[in-house]
């Protein structure tokens, strides 16, 4: 599993000290550049991110400038699937608040790359300065269906 977080998984924690899992943390700017650098066609790049730590064993460090970095290779997944709020049937999609943070650099990192949308719409209906992903890194789209919309609601104390 490689992941910039695992959070409190108890059959990921079970898993791992078993040893059924092996696990690659990675710093979460360092994981979402090296997906980007994936969708640009870069089969690299430098980060100050790790250095000194058990994160840089065995990665090549080069200096720049007097600083030095861990290279590190992309991250080419040969499958990606996201989720977005919106997307047309040519695989542009829009995305809503903080899934606009990992998926469309995930999006750009597969060899094939899914998206479940909540609406799908016909090419020329999304505003063309909203999309966030281009259709050209989407390889199949679905509209999903059956979506828990949570709702906060406030509680206060009645007034005595």
């Amino acid at each position: 599993m490689i992941s910039s977080y695992v959070g409190e998984n108890a059959e990921f924690e079970r898993q791992l000290l078993s040893g059924e899992l092996e696990v690659e943390l990675i710093p979460q700017g360092t994981l979402a550049t090296r997906c980007m650098a994936a969708g640009y066609g870069m089969p690299a790049i430098f980060t100050p991110a790790g250095i000194g730590t058990e994160v840089a064993e065995g990665k090549e460090v080069r200096n720049f400038n007097g600083k030095d970095y861990l290279m590190e290779m992309a991250f080419n997944a040969d499958f990606a699937i996201v989720k977005a709020w919106k997307g047309d049937t040519m695989g542009n999609l829009v995305y809503r608040s903080t899934a606009r943070n990992f998926n469309p650099v995930m999006a750009m990192a597969g060899k094939v790359t899914i998206a479940e949308v909540e609406e799908l719409v016909q090419p020329g209906k999304l505003d063309p300065d909203h999309i966030h992903t281009p259709g050209i890194y989407v390889h199949r789209v679905f509209k999903g269906a059956n979506y828990e919309k949570r709702i906060e609601h406030a509680t206060v104390r009645s007034k005595q």
